[in-house]
């Protein structure tokens, strides 16, 4: 008995120790695999505005990108081979400005939807969040929205 004390601090200090050790993951950043560097990267900082940032690689297939928050997005050229892309799996970015998004948009001639595939509308949720979708030069789903 005289050793209960002990246990229980070293019960309660591995306890701690645990928790502190497991940390809940956290996303640092998304690999976006392309088939043409320059016009994806290209199509990134034009209409999302996205600041190029250095790449360790430095090897001609890598761009990479702050898109906010501490997260970057890496643009990965490699030999093509065709993806089945579906408006499910996609990306979002949230704009403080939706207005002048869809204007930007427009001047590049970037084509958007909503969820349902109107060309040129914008869908609503039901929180009264506005939303829209395009598609990037390899066909992958970007939702926008103003959630920011």
């Amino acid at each position: 008995m005289k050793n209960f004390p002990v246990l229980l601090m070293t019960i309660f200090s591995l306890s701690i120790m645990s928790h502190v050790s497991i940390a809940q993951a956290k996303i640092t950043h998304l690999a976006v695999y392309v088939e043409d560097l320059k016009r994806s990267a290209d199509f990134y900082s034009s209409v999302f505005q996205f600041e190029e940032i250095d790449e360790p690689f430095k090897d001609g297939l890598h761009a990479w990108f702050d898109i906010g928050n501490n997260i970057s997005m890496h643009i990965i050229q490699a030999p093509w081979e065709p993806v089945t892309i579906n408006k499910n799996n996609h990306i979002c970015f949230s704009v403080p400005d939706m207005d002048g998004f869809i204007n930007n948009l427009n001047d590049l001639g970037v084509a958007f939807e909503d969820w349902p595939g109107n060309k040129g509308k914008i869908n609503i949720r039901p929180d009264g969040i506005k939303q829209i979708y395009v598609r990037d030069p390899d066909g992958y789903w970007i939702e926008i929205n103003d959630e920011y």
